[in-house]
């Protein structure tokens, strides 16, 4: 159990020891490269859908069941992934996850050669053990950051690697209607699907713990492992379940997470209805969701920065988090009376474009939280259970679109809940973790 005066040490922040060398920084390069993977193997059956649709005439609700079973496996996957990595470690749960999710990935291509009556199922099901295996990327990542940042560099990382979404949502549609119009839909999985295998090829002998790496000199593990250490056995899962700490960050993953989803799935569709009748469709849908992500980009690296520079600067932890959250929000709040102000769209650019950047300036400082405020032996389990909320949160988002959209306010009112759940999620987090004191076990 961690005594009053390491927890006052935690709180009031790392050892000042000078920063030195650069592989941890290769390493975050890694999980920047297989998260941005994540996402192009994501969102590459949206790119194909209008092929699927018309050679295998699929109504809305198909692809509609398409996308619930990844998002509960996804959910589920958070979980399992979560353990799995607490249990093995980052390199070993990392190998698993990106493996299962790139043989679903890379298998979807063989689901052509099926008899027409089994092609549907047949990707609810590979979409289904996609969605486990990407359940597994953020706790694996967030298992990285812990083991090879110190406190006051972590949310900084995350920052880093959690911008790989982004690029990912900008390679898909670079990658796959070329894919797509040279070689036929089956061939984008394949091709997409071998860019993760090269991943592994790279990780599986590079990666391994600071301490263990001969990749590692002794001025930087020594301000890697510059934090108080604080020895926590095993943890069982109910025990992490129940703290307090544990819902800080699970309830912000399940109010504020759906929003990024709304972005990745719907975005498309409303810039359709909005502005292609105008625009044509480069400048009216494609070039706004491009030039969107690609400022979502730097919101990721600068609210990881925005926090770790203000530890540096001796604000306390709980200070910087905080503040760091509460500028998010409030960079958020436009976008929630956007179709209230002005239609034009370089103006609906702008402000969703930073709407997107805060959100993921926000989770980088979020997802940040899981390892100021848990041991390292529970970070995967935490972060397994806020990205089931999350997902489930993204669940309960699609059921809310699709009525918004069947009369009941349109985009307007989805784009206001967007716009204030950030202020309520703060709320929440301060109201459970009010100084972001570690858990105590």
């Amino acid at each position: 159990m961690m005594s009053k005066s390491e927890g006052a040490v935690a709180q009031a922040g790392p050892t000042p020891v000078k920063a030195s060398g650069w592989y941890r920084w290769v390493v975050c390069g890694l999980i920047f490269t297989a998260t941005s993977l994540l996402y192009v193997d994501r969102l590459t059956i949206g790119y194909l859908r209008p092929s699927l649709t018309a050679q295998y005439h699929w109504t809305e609700n198909d692809y509609a069941s398409v996308v619930q079973f990844f998002m509960f496996a996804y959910a589920i996957g958070f979980l399992l992934f979560g353990q799995i990595i607490d249990k093995l470690g980052a390199k070993r749960g990392y190998m698993i996850a990106v493996t299962v999710w790139t043989l679903a990935h890379v298998g979807c291509a063989l689901i052509g050669f099926l008899p027409v009556q089994y092609v549907l199922v047949s990707f609810m099901l590979s979409q289904a053990v996609l969605g486990l295996g990407q359940g597994g990327n953020f706790p694996a990542a967030l298992k990285v950051v812990a083991e090879w940042f110190p406190q006051r560099e972590r949310s900084l990382a995350i920052g880093w690697f959690n911008a790989g979404s982004n690029l990912g949502a900008i390679l898909t549609p670079l990658i796959v209607p070329f894919v797509l119009l040279a070689f036929g839909w089956q061939w984008a999985f394949v091709a997409t699907g071998l860019l993760s295998i090269l991943w592994l090829l790279v990780w599986i002998p590079f990666y391994s713990k600071p301490a263990e790496s001969r990749f590692t000199s002794k001025e930087e593990l020594a301000y890697i492992e510059s934090d108080p250490i604080v020895p926590v056995k095993q943890l069982p899962w109910s025990r992490v379940l129940l703290k307090r700490e544990t819902w800080a960050y699970g309830l912000g993953k399940l109010l504020t997470d759906p929003v990024w989803f709304f972005y990745s799935f719907w975005l498309p569709s409303y810039f359709t209805s909005a502005y292609l009748k105008d625009y044509g469709l480069f400048l009216g849908v494609q070039l706004p969701i491009i030039l969107i992500f690609l400022i979502s980009d730097f919101g990721s690296v600068l609210g990881g920065w925005m926090s770790s520079a203000m530890i540096k600067s001796g604000l306390s932890v709980n200070k910087a988090r905080k503040f760091s959250l509460l500028i998010c929000a409030a960079c958020v709040l436009p976008v929630g009376f956007m179709t209230m102000l002005s239609t034009n769209l370089w103006f609906t650019i702008t402000v969703i474009g930073i709407a997107a950047a805060a959100h993921q300036a926000f989770s980088a400082n979020l997802m940040t939280l899981t390892t100021d405020l848990m041991p390292k032996e529970a970070v995967g389990r935490c972060s397994g259970i806020g990205g089931t909320s999350g997902a489930i949160g993204g669940i309960i988002m699609a059921h809310g679109v699709a009525r918004a959209l069947s009369g009941l306010g349109g985009y307007s009112v989805v784009f206001l809940v967007a716009g204030l759940i950030y202020v309520v999620a703060v709320l929440v987090i301060h109201t459970l973790s009010p100084r972001l004191k570690p858990a105590q076990f």
